[in-house]
């Protein structure tokens, strides 16, 4: 009798999807926390349709953006300053809320050999 409903209750857990709102989040001006040599810092960036720029640390950066699917896009820098800057970035919409969204982001192309790292962050709308 435990078995079976140890089953039941496995079962209704692993059909549960999560609610994912990323029309919502394809454009906007959005805030970031992160974390550089231990100090805190926050940066923002507005994304359209097609492009994303980045302000942080007194900087202005911009990419390309390629949307694959509602929840993911690649973002291309258009002026790399080095070979690294040069590697795509894949974004991953993961879960959304009413005012923010938790992506997961890596390279999108690696050599052989690398090691394949994925980073999560927050994403909070501000306008």
């Amino acid at each position: 009798m435990r078995f079976l409903i140890l089953i039941l209750f496995l079962g209704f857990f692993s059909c549960y999807n999560i609610d994912r709102n990323c029309k919502d989040y394809k454009t906007g001006t959005f805030r970031f926390d992160y974390v550089v040599n231990n100090i805190p810092k926050t940066g923002t960036f507005k994304r359209t349709n097609k492009h994303s720029i980045n302000f942080y640390d007194g900087k202005t950066d911009s990419s390309e953006v390629k949307w694959i699917n509602d929840c993911e896009f690649v973002l291309y820098k258009i002026n790399p300053k080095s070979i690294s800057e040069k590697d795509p970035i894949h974004m991953k919409i993961l879960t959304t809320t009413d005012s923010s969204y938790t992506f997961e982001y890596s390279k999108a192309s690696f050599n052989e050999g690398e090691t394949k790292r994925k980073e999560k962050g927050l994403a909070i709308k501000v306008d």
